[in-house]
């Protein structure tokens, strides 16, 4: 084999698939498992194989699957290949549109469905069904068409799409200087003792656990976050809630919501798949357990959405009717507290 056969690829000719800056917290840790926290649906395996490759880069230099990684490293995963998410497939999926011009679009995301195209979801997003049914969408920031504002796979509700340039930059502007209106509804574990509340503090990534994101009250960390809350029904181990954003953090009605001690009912991620409040009765676990099964996922909905128009200027407000899984699971645990009353 010759020399330039045998030569690593420089990182002029790779591709960047991830890149994460360990915390100041960070106690050392091998990359191998760093990176296994960092990356959604990755195996030690693949990880093991990717370093193996050379493709995981430290601080400019390729490491082993043993380095340990240590606060403040840059640790890069790099490859010969661009990453799939940009790879845009057109898909032929329908879609739930509320109101569509010239300039944008509202559309009503179904549970289920992921916004981009990411880790191991390259398929069946949002994204792929924009592209086809739309031609030559203005991309954001993260080169991502069309897409002004992003809400989770599991959560449903409204997303306002840009189809221009100028539509684009008019609304990202709008959700930045928080003069856009996003209003939720949850469903959370606990009877929540305020009518009303604010809730602040900063959102980062849970250092211990990659795929989650938590509260740092003391703002050292991550970006500032406000939530507006309002209980609209008591519902005995349960509160439905109204949220308004006042930001938009990765998860923050989730993570805010943890925060104050009433995780979303059913959300996997943040613990809310377990019976938090409650009796110990096995008939009160049968229950919960089936109000699982009408609703297997968390009890989010984006229902309403309001911004100015980037043409008209006009301001413009969108309302959505809450699933029927929503709907349904609510009903349950509205006829439970009902009869626990009597």
């Amino acid at each position: 084999m010759s020399a330039s056969e045998n030569q690593e690829p420089s990182q002029d000719e790779l591709f960047e698939h991830h890149k994460f800056v360990a915390s100041k917290g960070q106690e050392p840790l091998r990359v191998d498992k760093f990176l296994m926290n960092f990356i959604e649906n990755a195996t030690r395996n693949k990880i093991q194989q990717a370093a193996k490759q050379g493709h995981i880069w430290v601080n400019e230099t390729i490491v082993k699957q043993n380095y340990k990684v240590k606060a403040g490293d840059e640790v890069k995963v790099m490859f010969e290949h661009p990453p799939y998410e940009f790879l845009l497939t057109p898909e032929d999926i329908p879609l739930d549109i509320v109101y569509e011009d010239d300039t944008l679009l509202v559309v009503n995301k179904p549970a289920g469905m992921v916004v981009h195209p990411g880790h191991g979801n390259y398929s069946g997003t949002l994204i792929n069904a924009l592209v086809h049914h739309f031609d030559n969408l203005p991309k954001n920031s993260s080169e991502r068409p069309g897409l002004v504002h992003r809400i989770d796979k599991d959560t449903s509700g409204l997303l306002v799409i840009a189809k221009t340039e100028t539509a684009m930059t008019h609304l990202a502007k709008q959700f930045f200087d928080k003069s856009s209106e996003r209003e939720y509804l949850a469903l959370a574990w606990g009877n929540v003792a305020d009518d009303e509340g604010t809730i602040e503090g900063h959102i980062a990534r849970n250092p211990k656990n990659r795929l989650q994101m938590m509260v740092f009250p003391e703002g050292d960390q991550g970006k500032e976050a406000i939530t507006h809350y309002k209980v609209v029904e008591r519902l005995g181990y349960v509160t439905l809630v109204s949220c308004r954003l006042e930001t938009g953090r990765t998860h923050q009605i989730r993570v805010h919501m943890k925060y104050i001690g009433h995780t979303l009912f059913n959300d996997e991620r943040y613990g809310g798949d377990k019976i938090l409040k409650g009796t110990t009765f096995t008939k009160y676990k049968q229950f919960v357990e089936n109000a699982f099964k009408i609703l297997p996922r968390q009890a989010l909905h984006a229902k309403t959405l309001g911004f100015e128009h980037p043409v008209t200027g006009k301001f413009m407000q969108f309302d959505s009717e809450l699933p029927e899984d929503m709907v349904n699971c609510i009903e349950k645990w509205r006829n439970y507290a009902k009869h626990s009353e009597q």
